[in-house]
């Protein structure tokens, strides 16, 4: 048992609220007045999130973009967001970045914290959102019969920071490593799905453990279909297993009824099943290994 999972565990005896959903989500959800509100905080830690020297101002973009995605798995809009903020080198290309994302997804900044610290900076968010939709979605609600889709493809990001790597960070504006300093949340198609989803979440750690904890969720097994999963044009083959389960999509990963289509884009990659031993079987077969990023 990893320590973030036996923490999470030890916690879901204090988080008995039903906004909490039993830890077991990627947003708390808060009935307040006539409307639902959509919570969601996330961190980025330097050294694990983004690599030494990268541009600050892409740190700030994908702090926002990733707790963003989460409302997007809800069908949420966003309404506000709070900063937890560590001082450090280039604090002004951060603003910077900031104030891009803020305007790129149209959502203000409502307040939040600074401190400074030793050692690895860390970054923090807040994002607040209204449901567009009720009941919000969760990873549960699968059922058997159901069918698995993918907004987009997996595997961008991979590359992404392979190419920012190679480059020792200094790859700051290319093309080949934009997937990974500053995804886009699929807030539209997120409140497009909202109404008819069973289960959605976002692609945040990988295809494999993301969909292997929404069946969890769900008490389904999940059937993936591989050759049926998207990915990027300049994606060796050879790859593809890695794609599935490196993460920093933020796709949406969701299922429909077996008799509904997607509103959107999106890619069929396999059927919610009874669920068996394994959540996610891959093209027949039990995956080995880690299906994702999970924190030590």
């Amino acid at each position: 048992m990893s320590k973030e999972f036996a923490l999470i565990e030890a916690m879901r005896a204090l988080a008995t609220h039903p906004a909490a959903r039993g830890l077991a989500d990627d947003c708390a959800v808060l009935d307040f007045g006539g409307e639902s509100l959509v919570i969601t905080h996330d961190m980025m830690i330097e050294g694990v999130h983004w690599l030494a020297g990268q541009d600050m101002a892409d740190v700030a973009w994908k702090l926002v973009a990733t707790n963003l995605s989460d409302l997007a798995a809800k069908g949420a809009e966003p309404v506000g967001v709070l900063l937890g903020f560590t001082l450090g080198d280039q604090d002004d290309r951060f603003i910077t970045g900031l104030a891009e994302a803020l305007n790129a997804f149209g959502v203000p900044l409502l307040g939040g914290d600074t401190v400074s610290a030793n050692g690895p900076r860390s970054l923090g968010l807040t994002a607040l959102g209204r449901a567009t939709h009720c009941p919000v979605p969760s990873r549960a609600g699968a059922k058997p019969g159901d069918t698995l889709w993918l907004t987009g493809p997996v595997g961008a990001a991979m590359l992404g920071f392979e190419a920012l790597h190679k480059s020792d960070g200094r790859d700051q504006t290319g093309a080949d490593s934009a997937a990974f300093r500053r995804p886009v949340p699929r807030l539209e198609k997120g409140r497009a799905l909202a109404p008819l989803a069973t289960a959605m979440m976002d692609v945040s750690d990988g295809l494999l453990i993301d969909a292997a904890r929404m069946a969890d969720a769900s008490n389904v097994t999940f059937a993936i279909d591989s050759s049926a999963v998207p990915f990027p044009a300049d994606l060796p083959p050879s790859r593809r297993d890695d794609a599935m389960r490196w993460g920093d999509d933020y796709e949406l990963l969701l299922t429909l009824p077996a008799s509904l289509a997607p509103p959107c884009s999106a890619h069929w990659i396999g059927i919610a099943k009874p669920r068996t031993a394994s959540p996610v079987i891959v093209d027949g077969a039990v995956p080995q290994g880690s299906l994702g990023y999970t924190h030590s």
